[in-house]
Formats: structure tokens, sequence, C-alpha cells
């Protein structure tokens, strides 16, 4: 079993950063994958970053240059560092985990944090 934990999300102006943060327990993280999804009210959960266990990533057209995804597995740790928001990246982020390979399919992943509100202000 894995137990995932994001946190980090908060309410910021448009232009401005966050830097989220997926902690892992219960399993050995260095041979997971973790992806980061968003889910803004009244639409679909989508994809948004996701990095492998070799620390190859891949991200969504929309975040693409603005989001960086890294990883710490000294610290059971994988982070979303989000400079310049904009208003369309209001959502609630999860973080989900798999074994070794990266997905950009919701329903691929094992295991799900509760998610963390991410609200940007224009």
């Amino acid at each position: 079993q894995v137990q995932l934990v994001e946190a980090g999300g908060g309410l910021v102006q448009a232009g401005g950063s966050l830097r989220l943060s997926c902690t892992a327990s219960g399993r050995t993280f260095s041979t997971s994958a973790v992806g980061w999804f968003r889910q803004a009210p009244g639409k679909e959960r989508e994809f948004v970053a996701a990095i492998n266990y070799r620390g190859n990533t891949n991200y969504a057209d929309s975040v693409k240059g603005r989001f960086t995804i890294s990883r710490d597995n000294a610290k059971n740790t994988v982070y979303l560092q989000m400079n310049i928001l904009k208003p369309e990246d209001t959502a609630v982020y999860f973080c989900a985990a798999r074994t070794y390979y990266s997905s950009t399919v919701l329903s691929q992943y094992d295991y799900w944090g509760q998610g963390t509100q991410v609200t940007v202000s224009s």
C-alpha cells in the first residue's frame, strides 16, 4: 500500500509561483513513477506532468515552459514547481503513483493523494 500526501497549494496572483510537493510512504519510492493531475470545477481531471523512476519527464502542452516536475528519492518526494501561473491553472491538484513508467492516463495510476487546492486570481 502507498500513501501520498500533497502540500503547497494556496492562493496566488496571476504571474506568481507555487511549489507543490507529493510525499510518499509505504513502498520503494525510487521505483515509482509519479504524475500530477488537476481538476477544475465542472471539468474532468486532466494530466499535468509526470516523472518516471529514471527521472524522465513529460508535460501537458498547457504547462510546458511554466511548470517543472522533479523528484528527491532521499525524501520520497516529487515536486511540481509552477511559475507564471494563470487563472486557468486554478484547480485541485492531485499526485498519483504507479510502478516504473509514467503515463498521461488517469486509470493507469494505482495510488492517489487527497489533492491540494491551487487558486490563481486575475
